[in-house]
């Protein structure tokens, strides 16, 4: 159903044709690159050069685990007002039921930021970030940023990005986004869904065929082809929302007649334009998908490209569960986590069933949902669904539809908009559960359990329409293709009030007389010193897992209620990975305290050193050494936190995401790849003269490792950095760089 070019295509007369049979001369190739939609939208937004980017978005949006952090840096840089919409959400924090006061207090500071600096503020309940963007924010050829990983509204022609906080901060101050121009691949549809198929079902297939490979990381997808006319803007959307797991950079689709209703529909047609594909078009790879071919899928634990057809689950169940069960066992560190106990004579059965947030909460798939089960019962057993309609006016509109209250009779509790089942902060299954979710991830431990504390859950990802399936089957799992039900569902309708009533609206209007509203728990960024002549590291953290995600590197769900105090937060860092980190790297920041204090480092790093002496100059901080990190959100927090403990760099093979490695820059710590490494817990490395390397734009440098008082030599990779962010290096962080700028 997904087949993958890996090398230059040509998208001409309505049909991919691959660069060797196109026979198209060398200048044609030239103007065919210039013919993609994302070269056009990429140049009205650039204000570098050709291949290296400065990108100016027109909108950013943010929600209440960022939103803090982002503005108290931006202030601390010298902020006045938002210069462009600011967007302010609140549906990550929003139940305020962990650390007492903590959550809504952001929420207070977030309204009093939107009034004195000219944002608009989203109350807690009322939409997911990304649904509300999607109806009120987003426009053909527009782009917006986002600090949320899922920041994806190309079916709506915009295209946006989603990035940690620091790269918002400098469009608040009117700095760019800067990238190397990215490949763009064409995703190419044709055929047509059939009944029981939804959007989830294309998207797990697309990330199951991408992300192992790493084809399209950091690069744009482009969706053409005659199978976009066959899918409604709702399916549409569900789809381009999961390009996140393909860890794409952004994406954009051709716009037709429906997407011209959407923006219609909700009161914007003048936001409307008409985006298509100048043929004959280059890009640099395809992902072909026939629609009419694509099953239900079932991505298992823990990641959504653990994917398979329900069918071919079904068809051997113990042992595919028993792949999932032996990862699980590691992470718990004993026997006790079981999966394969959910399988009886012959059928698999499931704890819990959750439609939500900006994949599942769409209209479509909730009122589909709601056909299947119509007449019908989840049970009285073990098995619930809980269904989160993505907005109040997507909830309004089915309650009016009669597909509320048909979910309700079957057994279905229906809540407010929230992303907590995404990320851990609502409906956590019990330990040993396994979960169905319509969401967008399934990464270890995301659902909330805690292996230090013997607990552990899984969740796996499937469409609404076959979690439904599985409702009214009891629980027992079930694709929606073995249903009948009436897929005709009544027009969407859309109630703007819900918003113009409830919503501030303030972007443009800042009022500079405003206070800041700061609860208890709302801290200030501690103080980041500047890269030193020379670099000592000592080794706190070595993480093994081939991937290793942004959750692991700081959890999210309840954690994530500390994260405007941020040395409360960092004591979370690296808990369900390597308990031991915290309490290394603090003793490495006290070591460093000392030597500023004292003006030599002391005797236990010098010990450590087995007569090494580092030169004058010489700064000492911890690294955390991994193999891929910064796969999943683009939560700042993951690099912040090892910051503010003292960390001053990350070595690794790859980073997963461009995200995480700018995190990293923005907050001072260098963004070190090794092609080997052979580094322990406790190991030294020392870089002579690394500010000259950094500031001279060397992007390899030569490092001491000193281990078991022995000494040898190590290539470390800096890679590319452009001029700004070998500043923030060499400043300590973004903050410090701004601060200069401004001569704060």
């Amino acid at each position: 159903m997904v087949k993958l070019i890996k090398k230059g295509v040509y998208y001409t007369e309505g049909r991919i044709v691959k660069e060797a049979q196109a026979f198209f001369t060398s200048d044609k190739k030239e103007a065919a690159v210039k013919n993609t939609l994302s070269y056009a939208i990429l140049k009205a937004h650039n204000a570098g050069d050709e291949e290296n980017l400065r990108i100016r978005f027109d909108a950013i949006a943010s929600h209440d685990i960022t939103y803090v952090g982002i503005i108290q840096t931006a202030k601390a840089s010298g902020l006045k007002e938002f210069p462009i919409p600011y967007t302010l959400t609140n549906c990550h924090n929003s139940l305020c039921a962990v650390g007492g006061t903590i959550n809504e207090d952001d929420h207070v500071f977030g309204l009093s930021a939107a009034k004195k600096y000219g944002g608009d503020y989203v109350p807690a309940h009322i939409a997911v970030i990304h649904q509300y963007m999607r109806e009120c924010a987003a426009k053909c050829g527009a782009m917006i940023l986002g600090s949320d990983s899922h920041t994806r509204y190309g079916a709506l022609g915009t295209m946006a990005v989603g990035e940690g906080g620091p790269e918002l901060v400098k469009q608040l101050l009117r700095q760019t986004y800067d990238v190397k121009r990215p490949p763009v691949i064409a995703v190419y549809l044709k055929g047509k869904l059939r009944k029981g198929v939804g959007p989830q079902d294309v998207a797990l297939a697309l990330v199951k065929a991408t992300f192992a490979s790493g084809f399209v990381k950091n690069k744009i997808l482009e969706f053409v082809g005659p199978g976009i006319a066959n899918l409604s803007m709702d399916y549409r959307i569900g789809i381009d929302v999961m390009t996140t797991e393909t860890t794409c950079l952004s994406s954009i689709w051709e716009t037709d007649e429906k997407t011209q209703e959407y923006f219609r529909i909700h009161g914007r047609e003048g936001d409307y334009k008409k985006l298509t594909v100048t043929q004959p078009a280059y890009y640099d790879g395809a992902v072909v998908i026939d629609l009419s071919r694509v099953e239900p899928m079932i991505a298992l634990p823990f990641h959504p490209s653990n994917a398979y057809t329900i069918r071919e689950f079904l068809e051997n169940p113990v042992e595919l569960l028993k792949k999932a069960e032996e990862q699980g066992r590691k992470l718990k560190g004993d026997d006790s986590f079981t999966l394969t106990d959910k399988v009886k004579d012959g059928k698999v059965y499931v704890d819990q069933g959750v439609i939500a947030g900006c994949a599942g909460g769409g209209y479509e798939n909730v009122a589909e949902a709601a056909e299947i089960l119509r007449g019908r019962s989840v049970g009285t057993g073990e098995f619930a669904l809980s269904v989160y309609p993505a907005s109040q006016p997507v909830y309004k509109a089915l309650t009016e539809g009669g597909y509320v209250g048909t979910l309700m009779e079957a057994g279905a509790v229906v809540k407010t908009a929230f992303c907590g089942p995404c990320f851990g902060a609502g409906d956590v299954p019990a330990n040993n559960g396994l979960s169905i979710r319509h969401t967008t991830r399934n990464f270890e431990n995301r659902e909330g359990s805690k292996p230090a504390a013997g607990q552990l859950a899984a969740v796996a990802l499937m469409d609404a329409r076959s979690i439904a399936a599985t409702a009214a089957n009891g629980g027992v799992l079930t694709s929606a293709l073995d249903y009948e039900y009436n897929k005709r569902i009544k027009k969407y309708k859309y109630d703007g009030k819900i918003y113009e009533n409830r919503v501030y609206h303030g972007a443009g209007k800042p009022d500079p007389s405003a206070e800041l509203v700061y609860g208890p728990n709302i801290a200030d960024w501690p103080e980041q010193i500047a890269l030193g002549k020379n670099l000592l590291m000592k080794v706190v953290s070595v993480l093994t897992d081939p991937v290793t995600t942004t959750d692991e590197l700081i959890p999210s769900g309840e954690t994530s209620s500390y994260r405007s105090n941020p040395m409360k937060l960092a004591e979370f860092a690296l808990s369900r990975k390597d308990p031991g980190y915290v309490a290394r790297a603090k003793a490495v920041a006290a070591e460093e305290k000392t030597r500023r204090e004292a003006g030599a480092l002391p005797e236990s790093v010098l010990a450590g050193l087995g007569g090494f002496v580092p030169e004058e100059g010489t700064i000492y901080g911890s690294v955390v050494v991994s193999n891929k990190p910064g796969d999943g959100s683009a939560r700042e927090q993951a690099a912040s936190c090892q910051r503010v403990l003292g960390g001053v760099a990350n070595i690794c093979r790859e980073y997963a995401t461009k995200r995480y490695r700018s995190n990293l820059i923005n907050w001072g710590m260098l963004p070190f790849t090794a092609a080997k490494i052979d580094l322990s817990v406790g190991d030294y490395v020392y870089i002579p003269n690394i500010a000259d390397a950094v500031a001279t734009g060397e992007e390899r440098v030569v490092a001491t490792v000193i281990s078991g008082g022995r000494m040898r030599d190590v290539a470390l990779e800096l890679g590319a950095l452009t001029d700004d962010e070998r500043k923030i290096l060499l400043a300590g962080c973004l903050i410090n760089y701004n601060k200069e700028k401004a001569g704060l």
